[in-house]
């Protein structure tokens, strides 16, 4: 899926601003709210998470549909050419309506969608979009959830991961018009050998005739050429994208008529790097790379998960600031545009799918464990008897794959988080999945994030993987307290881990919550002390390691929660607070990073 952009001949019309918004009372679809104007609403920003924006637990606690509505004109000029609706992500499934018409429904909250709208566009005046989203997650969905009753009148959506469903239209919601003939796709793989450079593309297009490909420098200047459909172009001594250093070349391809006249042009950016997994190493351009970095999220004040231009340019800066090369995108693919701008700056990404919280045993609370309406204590099924989300897990990966394949910034794909590996069932629910990945993209190594309770001897998905990627919390959740004690229990699987499998390792998450500002003379839970002190002993259990190839602490700042006992306004295993602040382990990361190299590191 190409991303918007203007070119000469294409023009892309934001429909970024406030619009009307109104919750849903199970009366919206009934009485088909979208035949015509919304009444009795409120104003709503776009992007934005509709949860923190007003003083009304109503709507932060809001389970169902939602819905958004506003009028846009369409230029004069467009008239004869095809005209496209693009959402960037709805949170958690929507579907979308033009003057009343619905011309497009998609599941899923984190990939965008599209539809060709040109035939249900007035001209003359107006035209009326209507969004409605529902937040409600089942055991289809991914990720998964369900909305739960109690004495038939209190419900609650629970969902199986540690981050507020937040909800809404997160991110650009673009109208873009290309001519009635266009390059639909693009397809980039990048090798090289000595010093010679290697692009190969593959072009969808819709019509036309020839298509004419030039690679640009980032000088401007064509380097080299090629032609029609699909071709490899060598070029010498390419300047590659690596860690630190995103160069980018141009693809700028023109699709031409039978005359050779242009119809229509596009510009996609890549960088030339190759990725490999080869014994115990990670390379980059053929180099043994060391990940230095996060688990984040999207997550802001106020604006939620909704896109911040403003929170990502900072965010960037404060990961170079404090020497990280890479983050994860936990747990669910992040804006385009934060790859876009990862690819310009460097970083380094592991791209993962919203597949969070395949795990009945993971994520529980005390309400989960006893039915109050029964007094009967619950106990939980296998996992994979009863998810049923395989269909929309392959979609997605489809999806994220089709929108980020042209990313040199992405290095892995990342399946699944924390799902339950151990259980059986998982090897057979996964195998597909995986297959299909590496059909799809077999340039990229893959990986799955094991949980606590899979262990290497019981993991039945390590074997589908190239990198074993672990989160692990000896002395937070286990042996709390006693870091001595964790420090042994961690040394002893990554050593158990490489024994068994014989793959290269990455600590995904690792961390403990702590409240900035709060200190002790000993090193207590909670305190700045006790997560400098838990950072330095994984650190030099992690430095004995040579098959260990990457650290990324959790997490990058501080993020918000369902409301949970354990959580005090969210989860605080940042290393920056929410609001951006660093927290004193900031300064020990930032020495131990600038002093370890991206490459060579082992």
């Amino acid at each position: 899926m190409l991303y918007p952009i203007d070119t000469i001949s294409r023009q892309v019309k934001e429909l970024n601003s406030i619009w009307r918004f109104k919750l849903d009372n199970g009366e919206g679809m009934k009485n088909k709210w979208y035949e015509k104007e919304l009444t009795n609403t409120i104003k709503m920003p776009v992007p934005a998470s509709y949860n923190d924006i007003y003083e009304d637990e109503e709507i932060r606690d809001h389970i169902g549909l939602v819905w958004y509505e506003r009028e846009f004109i369409v230029p004069e000029s467009w008239k004869n050419m095809r005209t496209v609706i693009r959402i960037g992500s709805a949170t958690h499934n929507a579907k979308v309506w033009i003057n009343g018409k619905k011309v497009l429904e998609h599941i899923g909250g984190y990939t965008p969608f599209e539809a060709d709208i040109t035939n249900e566009l007035l001209w003359t005046e107006k035209n009326r979009i209507t969004i409605a989203v529902d937040n409600i997650l089942d055991f289809t969905t991914i990720p998964i959830g369900e909305v739960q009753t109690r004495s038939n009148k209190y419900k609650k959506l629970k969902y199986y991961f540690d981050f507020f469903n937040y909800s809404g239209i997160h991110r650009p919601v673009k109208l873009y018009c290309t001519p009635n003939q266009y390059i639909k796709d693009i397809t980039i793989k990048t090798d090289i050998q000595q010093k010679l450079g290697y692009v190969e593309y593959s072009i969808e297009k819709h019509g036309g005739y020839n298509l004419e490909v030039d690679i640009i420098d980032e000088n401007n200047q064509i380097i080299a050429r090629g032609s029609g459909e699909k071709d490899i172009i060598t070029i010498n001594n390419p300047i590659l994208w690596e860690p630190g250093r995103g160069y980018l070349y141009t693809l700028k391809i023109r699709l031409l008529n039978k005359d050779n006249k242009m119809i229509d042009v596009y510009d996609e950016k890549f960088g030339i790097r190759t990725v490999k997994v080869k014994d115990n190493q990670f390379l980059i351009n053929g180099k043994p790379f060391y990940f230095k970095g996060f688990g984040k999220h999207e997550d802001g004040y106020v604006n939620g998960r909704g896109y911040n231009e403003v929170m990502n340019v900072k965010d960037f800066s404060l990961m170079k600031w404090i020497g990280a090369n890479s983050f994860r995108t936990s747990h669910y693919p992040y804006s385009e545009e934060i790859m876009r701008l990862a690819d310009e700056e460097g970083i380094v990404v592991i791209d993962e799918s919203p597949a969070v919280g395949l795990n009945f045993n993971l994520s529980t609370t005390e309400d989960d464990y006893i039915n109050l309406d029964t007094i009967e204590r619950l106990t939980f099924p296998n996992t994979w008897n009863v998810v049923k989300c395989q269909g929309n897990h392959i979609k997605v990966m489809k999806e994220l794959i089709s929108r980020d394949k042209n990313h040199p910034c992405v290095v892995m794909w990342s399946v699944a988080n924390e799902p339950a590996s151990e259980e059986e069932g998982a090897y057979e629910y996964f195998k597909p999945i995986v297959d299909l990945i590496r059909q799809l993209d077999n340039t990229r190594p893959i990986t799955i994030v094991e949980h606590n309770g899979s262990i290497p001897v019981n993991s039945r998905v390590a074997d589908l993987v190239d990198v074993v990627s672990l989160n692990r919390y000896y002395g937070w959740y286990i042996s709390s307290a006693n870091l001595d004690y964790a420090e042994d229990l961690l040394r002893r699987e990554l050593l158990w881990w490489w024994d068994l499998h014989k793959k290269p390792v990455i600590m995904t998450e690792y961390g403990t919550d702590t409240i900035i500002g709060l200190t002790s003379t000993t090193a207590s839970m909670w305190t700045e002390e006790y997560q400098e002190k838990f950072l330095n002993i994984y650190h030099k259990v992690f430095d004995e390691m040579n098959f260990f190839v990457g650290e990324q602490v959790w997490n990058f700042a501080d993020f918000a929660t369902a409301q949970e006992v354990g959580r005090v306004e969210g989860n605080k295993k940042g290393i920056f607070t929410r609001q951006r602040k660093p927290k004193r382990a900031a300064y020990l990361l930032k020495e131990r990073w600038h002093n370890i190299t991206d490459y060579y590191y082992k």
